[in-house]
């Protein structure tokens, strides 16, 4: 098969996979609902979603390349993505065999511009790990560059020969898609794709980058320099190049291992409370993150009497910028003074709120919200009756799911570092609570200067004493546009309200003039065939209004 014709058939099976199943949920979501078919529809709605994850699982799993970085990335997507997806593609690991070695040889050794017997003094051809994008295999530098160098044992990772092109087929098929969900209103109402497609595209093609993986790991090594507790591999540049990354060998005992961690007199506990306080450092103090960092790119390393974080895989990195850092900064002031709009204009702030948002009845839930639970500290929450939480969970849950948002690429990198490092520490130590992990650094960016709380406090006071001042003077306005005949009341929410009535009104008259067309045709069609059959083909033109009046206002 050649090259061409292998990109066209990937291309054509992303596609109709993705049709196949827009297909589906246009009929179950959409149609069915609409012609009042909305139970059944909904019935099966939990079993037809597994089933959809477990073939893309099946499909990724064929294809390789994105496609596995695809199902991992959405199956963090939990703004975008129904849980029965999520948990499905949550197992989806980099489930590809090799790429057998003369053809990785081929690849490093035009990459190097040498043959690898002068570019290394030994090779196993056997890989340590294999993935979806690149595979490692272990090595050892000649003595030249391993003098230069510091170290001899490296990890010598390669490309898998074809990436680029399958990377591009595969951000070209899901552009393709992206562009068929986004004409859909009830989509983009909820998510911007083009948006999140390019995100993923612009960290897929830096992971493919190891020039860029490279420079990543020294800029995180210079973040943690003069820090016992993190050590970073080496990069042997000479051996370096965008398809071949050469870095010093530094294999110790995985994270997860906790008998490995006994054996070598290390306590598990001890590694969680220090791997949390690690991992937030780089959240909140450095604002430059691993944002991968599950157990096989974490190493305890022993020395002496102590022992260290070793990092690896930097292809995956995140960033807090400024602009999120102020996001996150007013998102705890609002908290700390319960102010529920506050709170909504700052996760519009970070960017989570799409432009659309109808804030209003978010706004009343989380008001609600800090009525019923602001101030109460972690037991007290454990004494109120759970029927409470899931009355509440179940309530604001819907507000939440009616709300037109998403979670920048900065957002959901920093829940997926946390959620990893919450998911690492509690397998080390199940009394972790990584609520206590991250309460020193809420406390420091509220200290921070720029996010002083008195301060923040004492301009929310002025704005209040500003709004009192002014009252009386804008009651007395009201009171004279009233008597005057000139006060116009604005009720937006309740026009359009009336307005769905209408259009509901009507639809239901133009389905009782169906049901009357038909049931006449049908009784006169025995006495004049030609009259009752008129009649019955007539009755077809108001059951199309009753399903699809409302379509076009809608769009």
């Amino acid at each position: 098969m050649t090259g061409a014709y292998a990109s066209r058939a990937r291309y054509r099976r992303i596609l109709r996979f993705a049709a196949r199943y827009m297909a589906q949920a246009w009929w179950f979501e959409l149609f069915l609902p609409r012609i009042g078919l909305g139970r059944l529809a909904a019935r099966g709605r939990s079993r037809r979603l597994q089933r959809i994850a477990k073939n893309f699982h099946r499909l990724a799993v064929s294809l390789g390349g994105l496609m596995i970085k695809v199902g991992q990335f959405m199956s963090s997507r939990l703004d975008v993505l129904p849980p029965e997806i999520t948990k499905e593609l949550e197992g989806l690991q980099d489930e590809v065999p090799p790429v057998a070695f003369p053809a990785i040889r081929m690849l490093a050794e035009a990459e190097l511009g040498m043959p690898l017997d002068r570019a290394y003094a030994w090779v196993d051809p056997d890989p340590v790990a294999a993935a979806s994008l690149g595979q490692a295999h272990r090595a050892r530098l000649l003595p030249r560059d391993a003098s230069d160098a510091g170290f001899e044992d490296v990890v010598v990772k390669v490309q898998r020969p074809g990436i680029d092109d399958i990377v591009a087929v595969d951000l070209k098929a899901l552009r393709r898609v992206s562009g068929w969900l986004d004409r859909v209103r009830i989509v983009s109402d909820h998510v911007d794709l083009p948006v999140l497609i390019e995100e993923f595209a612009d960290t897929s093609m830096e992971e493919i980058d190891y020039l860029h993986e490279a420079a990543n790991s020294e800029r995180f090594a210079e973040s943690f320099r003069g820090d016992d507790r993190v050590a970073v591999p080496e990069i042997a540049w000479e051996r370096t190049t965008r398809r071949v990354l050469t870095l010093e060998d530094v294999t110790a005992i995985k994270i997860n291992d906790v008998e490995g961690l006994r054996t070598a007199g290390i306590d598990p506990s001890e590694v969680a409370k220090r791997f949390a306080a690690v991992m937030f450092d780089q959240l909140f103090l450095h604002g430059f993150f691993h944002a991968d960092p599950h157990p096989g790119n974490i190493f305890v390393t022993p020395s002496g009497d102590d022992w260290t974080f070793t990092f690896i895989d930097f292809g995956m990195m995140g960033e807090v910028p400024e602009r999120l850092r102020e996001g996150l900064r007013r998102l705890i002031i609002a908290a700390a003074s319960r102010n529920g709009p506050q709170l909504v204009e700052a996760i519009r702030q970070v960017g989570v709120l799409l432009p659309s948002a109808d804030t209003a009845e978010l706004e009343r839930a989380m008001t609600a919200l800090f009525a019923r639970f602001g101030g109460m500290g972690f037991a007290e929450l454990q004494r109120v009756d759970p029927r409470e939480f899931q009355d509440f969970a179940t309530e604001f849950g819907d507000v939440v799911r009616a709300m037109p948002f998403q979670l920048p690429e900065n957002f959901l990198l920093i829940i997926r570092a946390v959620s990893l490092t919450s998911g690492v520490c509690s397998g080390l130590d199940p009394a972790f609570n990584i609520w206590d992990a991250v309460e020193p650094y809420a406390d420091g960016l509220l200290r921070d200067e720029r996010g002083n709380v008195v301060q923040a406090f004492a301009r929310e006071a002025v704005t209040v004493a500003g709004i009192a001042a002014r009252l009386p003077r804008r009651v007395d306005d009201v009171l004279t546009r009233l008597e005057s005949g000139k006060l116009a009341v604005e009720t937006p929410r309740l026009d359009a309200r009336i307005r769905s009535l209408e259009r509901i009104g009507r639809r239901i008259l133009a389905g009782v003039v169906f049901a009357g067309l038909l049931i006449g045709g049908v009784l006169l069609r025995s006495q004049d065939a030609v009259f009752g059959t008129v009649l019955m083909a007539v009755s077809a033109l108001p059951l199309l209004y009753a399903l699809f009046a409302g379509w076009a206002t809608r769009r």
